[in-house]
């Protein structure tokens, strides 16, 4: 699955609300109830979405979004709800960690930076956490992902392509000028001046999201 069709599936995603959610705990915890569990699995995966950004330029990004899945998973299924302990806050730092785990496994990205201390004190890991924000606020991620969407297909129809080419398909820049005929140079700066409008029509929404 590449990231395009992800970010599609993502929004299909049914936020639950608390009481939904306390139900769907006792049936998978108390009854053992598998369809229970694939709820919250499915419902949470706007969590795993939302700890990959950091990671969202590596050519990679969907293997790392599969390595949270699997931390989501045992997070899940290691869980007690009777500890009180908002399940948001519990489970990021097992989707990071698998994160974290498997990139430097891979050896494919630089995570020096994201251990140094900034100026709050915390690592960059550290900031990552979500700091147990309610389930109902991971509809934000939704609409991020509806937005960004939306503004890739409003780019005219060459930069469409190649940002589609080499961000969501993570095809390599010259693979894709020789698929159009022309030079590296043009696709980037096609890339160049896709990301710029994709920034101007999103800068307003990123904003008020922050």
């Amino acid at each position: 699955m590449h990231l395009a069709e992800y970010l599609q599936e993502l929004n299909k995603v049914k936020v639950l609300d608390p009481d939904q959610e306390r139900q769907l705990w006792h049936a998978y915890k108390e009854e053992h109830s598998m369809e229970a569990r694939r709820r919250i699995i499915e419902a949470y995966q706007p969590l795993v979405f939302k700890t990959a950004l950091p990671f969202r330029t590596l050519d990679n990004i969907m293997d790392v979004i599969q390595e949270g899945t699997v931390g989501l998973i045992e997070s899940v299924e290691g869980f007690d709800p009777a500890k009180g302990v908002a399940f948001s806050l519990y489970a990021v730092h097992r989707i990071r960690g698998r994160m974290y785990r498997f990139l430097k496994e891979e050896g494919k990205a630089d995570i020096t930076c994201l251990e140094k201390e900034p100026d709050s004190g915390d690592s960059w890991l550290d900031n990552l956490a979500d700091n147990g924000t309610p389930v109902t606020e991971l509809a934000e991620i939704h609409t991020a992902s509806d937005m960004v969407l939306d503004a890739m297909g409003r780019l005219p129809q060459k930069e469409q392509l190649v940002l589609n080419q080499v961000f969501v398909k993570s095809q390599e820049v010259k693979e894709v000028a020789d698929m159009l005929n022309v030079s590296t140079a043009h696709i980037y700066r096609l890339q160049k001046s896709g990301v710029r409008r994709l920034r101007g029509m999103l800068s307003k929404f990123m904003h008020n999201w922050k």
